[in-house]
């Protein structure tokens, strides 16, 4: 909807479609995509990692975070970008445009989880835990981005117990998604009034992550600013027109 509408919005011709790739199949897909001289696509779980093996070029961004969501074919050459974490970023602007002072802890430690950590770390942000359930896996995060920031690492359980030390908390892992939409992956006993709690789900559209927290005392929001305002990037990348995304999108 957002792609096709932007499309309909600038002249172009153009025209999005989802594709329901398996896991065996995804060398053939990029190979037919490459064939059919497909101008540009996105990619979303599980083969954000996965892609990059096939794509003739990452960009540096998209190489550091180790997740591919957008990709451009510029004459040939298939070319990996991630506009995940900078989507997000304007989408917490939008929330709280005193993030940076704040005290955030991420959920996760995947695709979604780098390229927000990334991003967050880039803008300044100076408390910026991450909570996982492999701890080496949030390791991994910290030792890979270049700049000099102080982060530490929290199981799950240790979070619960430390909730009220956190302005921002962000989810990003896919529990809370069918057919797991019936988990939430902490409770929120100790979380303090008022704290912004972010599911980067958009279906459902309230979780039972952000229901929890909503009932003790939180401003929740979910992940469709972010989906809108990722998509502008992307939409950019393979057309040159960076799109007002602002009042949501019309068909």
């Amino acid at each position: 909807m957002i792609h096709n509408s932007l499309f309909k919005k600038y002249g172009l011709e153009a025209y999005y479609h989802p594709f329901h790739v398996k896991k065996e199949t995804l060398a053939e897909t990029i190979h037919a995509m490459k064939l059919l001289n497909i101008a540009g696509f996105n990619v979303t779980v599980p083969h954000k990692e996965r892609i990059i093996p096939y794509l003739d070029e990452i960009d540096d961004l998209a190489k550091m975070i180790g997740a591919v969501n957008t990709v451009k074919n510029e004459s040939g050459k298939l070319i990996g970008y991630n506009t995940d974490g900078i989507g997000f970023v304007e989408s917490l602007k939008e929330l709280d445009n005193e993030f940076i002072n704040k005290r955030i802890v991420i959920i996760g430690a995947g695709g979604a989880a780098r390229a927000i950590y990334f991003s967050l770390a880039s803008a300044g942000v100076k408390c910026l835990d991450i909570a996982n359930r492999t701890e080496n896996n949030a390791l991994k995060i910290i030792h890979a981005y270049p700049l000099n920031i102080e982060t530490n690492c929290l199981t799950l359980n240790q979070l619960e117990q430390s909730l009220h030390h956190y302005d921002i908390i962000i989810q990003t892992t896919s529990v809370g998604m069918e057919p797991n939409d019936h988990q939430s992956l902490i409770e929120f006993s100790k979380l303090q009034i008022n704290t912004l709690v972010i599911d980067i789900i958009y279906k459902p559209a309230v979780t039972k992550f952000l229901k929890n927290a909503e009932m003790n005392g939180a401003r929740i929001d979910n992940g469709l600013t972010m989906l809108y305002n990722q998509a502008a990037y992307a939409f950019q990348i393979w057309t040159g027109i960076f799109p007002d995304v602002s009042k949501g999108i019309t068909t």
